[in-house]
């Protein structure tokens, strides 16, 4: 019985280098990718993979919200985070919604392979480096969506909500939306402490 591959990814070269090594692996069937949060929910409405391979920063919708939702509608469907980044908040964001692993980008086809059997069996993967994260104190981060890391980054550079908007392409009310969700996130009252609250995280440059 083969394993169905899924991987999740806005970037291109991640899922042609992970598709190259992948499938011609015997026991792997390669069933195909999205590049959004919509189309990977879109496509298993039709179609359920045994492992889904996540990139935990989605242009549409974070990882960790994906990975939750995916795991209510589909809970026999295995998840493995996938990302560039090894931060504590994150990869225990991820697992806390749901995933069954994590895995670096730079992971090797070996490493992936095992990430795949050992989730089968009902185990948790975790790459050296994540693993080596987790063990770290505990840092309170919030986990941000790339879009809300760039209105955050705009607003610390003193940006009106208006020009904000006029600089990503995206409605007033929108940037409004993602003001709130960030001081909520980071459960502060005003953007000053905001600002300063991420500045010390080394979320935004200044």
């Amino acid at each position: 019985m083969k394993t169905g591959i899924f991987i999740v990814d806005d970037h291109y070269m991640v899922i042609e280098g992970i598709r190259s090594l992948l499938q011609n692996e015997t026991g792997i069937e390669w069933l195909g990718h999205a590049t959004n949060a919509a189309s990977c929910l879109g496509f298993l409405k039709l179609q359920q993979p045994d492992v889904i391979l996540m990139d935990v920063n989605l242009p549409d919708k974070s990882g960790t919200e994906l990975c939750k939702e995916i795991k209510q509608l589909y809970p026999s469907v295995l998840v493995l985070g996938l990302s560039t980044f090894n931060q504590q908040a994150i990869i225990e964001n991820m697992i806390q919604n749901g995933a069954s692993g994590y895995l670096l980008k730079n992971a090797t086809k070996k490493e992936i392979m095992e990430a795949i059997s050992l989730v089968q069996k009902g185990r948790s993967y975790f790459s050296a480096e994540a693993a080596q994260s987790l063990k770290k104190p505990h840092e309170q981060q919030p986990l941000i969506t790339r879009r809300e890391k760039e209105v955050l980054q705009l607003i610390a550079e003193g940006l009106t909500n208006a020009e904000v908007s006029e600089k990503l392409f995206i409605s007033v009310s929108t940037v409004n939306t993602h003001r709130k969700s960030l001081l909520e996130k980071f459960e502060v009252k005003n953007t000053a402490t905001l600002i300063g609250k991420a500045i010390k995280m080394g979320l935004i440059q200044t």
